[in-house]
């Protein structure tokens, strides 16, 4: 709570799946059924909700094939409607979030009457960043109770560099292969910072790589392998930092995006990727180790990367950003990395001179 203001307890209902053992049911389903019932149609639905069609539509493929029936049924003129098994879901969903709702108002008002829960505003960060897992779980973790807070916005690399340069945002994140190939991307970050006026704060490190079903049943060890054996692939959206990295290493084995399939089948985040093969969607995405973990799928690394915040040199002693340093610095910080997997939070916190781009990143280092 803020200068006096009410505060607010905010529940999260999480449904899991009674296997053995339980399994939680994909955030992006209930919120699909949802705009499936309010649009009529599947394709408004996914559009409203940031899907692929193709996403979307395998999701429904597995939990039938989970459910043993049908969630949505689909009628040549006539669109989308909900069938019974998801109507009732809905409504169990409803009806929960209406009894936690009524339990969380009470505590609030229990709370709003401490004294404890008086604070001063919070120091407050704008930043724009290519989707990553540890950045994230670091806005989660700075509560309603921490003086510092993240508000974040997830974009491509480049659009996150393009919002900071136009004075957007206090704060860019993008990530970049370490090592000395891949130098594209470093030219098209470059081209956004100033020398004089910008400086990088060191991040983490963070593996990249194919993402297969459990097992790994194609045996897949490259890029190559998806286009020489016609495998549905997903991938990620233009002008991420992660497309950038896909694009740069069909370059290198010189081989034409137009033959893989699914080049075009685009998702926007590393978990959307993930979920996307979790679901049958696709045979094989490109992204992050903790992503593939996260939905217990098999990972094949191809490339370590190191994630930078780009921020104004005027802003480094300021209370915001010292206390973001800080935090990157503090025992809090290294213990959400470690839960991720293929993640390092090597030197966090560091600052340095934007000419790091430009020198060869050891992975080690």
């Amino acid at each position: 709570m803020h200068g006096g203001a009410n505060m607010r307890l905010l529940p999260e209902l999480t449904w899991e799946l009674s296997d053995d053992p339980p399994t939680p049911l994909d955030p992006r389903l209930l919120p699909l059924l949802r705009a499936v019932a309010e649009k009529g149609s599947l394709a408004s639905a996914v559009a409203d909700r940031g899907l692929s069609y193709r996403a979307a539509w395998g999701l429904l493929r597995a939990y039938r094939c989970k459910l043993g029936e049908p969630l949505v049924v689909l009628e040549r003129g006539r669109g989308a409607s909900l069938a019974s098994l998801a109507e009732r879901m809905l409504g169990a969903d409803a009806a929960a979030r209406r009894q936690l709702a009524r339990t969380f108002q009470r505590l609030s008002l229990d709370l709003a009457k401490s004294p404890a829960t008086k604070r001063a505003p919070a120091l407050r960060l704008a930043i724009a960043a290519s989707h990553d897992l540890a950045l994230a779980a670091l806005r989660d973790a700075l509560g309603p109770d921490e003086e510092l807070k993240l508000e974040l916005s997830f974009m491509g690399s480049l659009d996150a560099l393009e919002q900071y340069a136009a004075g957007r945002v206090d704060i860019a994140g993008f990530h970049v292969p370490t090592g000395t190939q891949h130098e594209k991307s470093r030219v098209l970050f470059l081209r956004l910072l100033r020398a004089r006026s910008d400086r990088l704060i060191r991040f983490v490190d963070r593996e990249q790589g194919l993402i297969v079903p459990r097992g790994n049943p194609e045996r897949l060890k490259t890029l190559r392998d998806i286009a020489d054996r016609q495998l549905r692939f997903v991938n990620r959206q233009r002008g991420s930092g992660t497309r950038l990295l896909i694009d740069s290493l069909l370059g290198d084995d010189g081989i034409d995006g137009a033959r893989i399939v699914g080049y075009a089948n685009e998702e926007f985040t590393h978990a959307a990727v993930a979920a996307t093969v979790a679901s049958s969607g696709a045979d094989v995405g490109f992204g992050l180790r903790a992503a593939a973990a996260k939905y217990d799928l098999a990972f094949v690394p191809q490339i370590r990367e190191r994630y930078w915040l780009a921020v104004r040199a005027a802003a480094l002693q300021s209370p915001s950003t010292t206390r973001l340093i800080q935090t990157l610095q503090s025992p809090t910080f290294a213990r959400i990395v470690r839960r991720l997997p293929g993640y390092h939070a090597i030197a966090a916190g560091s600052t340095l001179n934007i000419t790091a781009l430009r020198s060869r990143q050891r992975s080690s280092s």
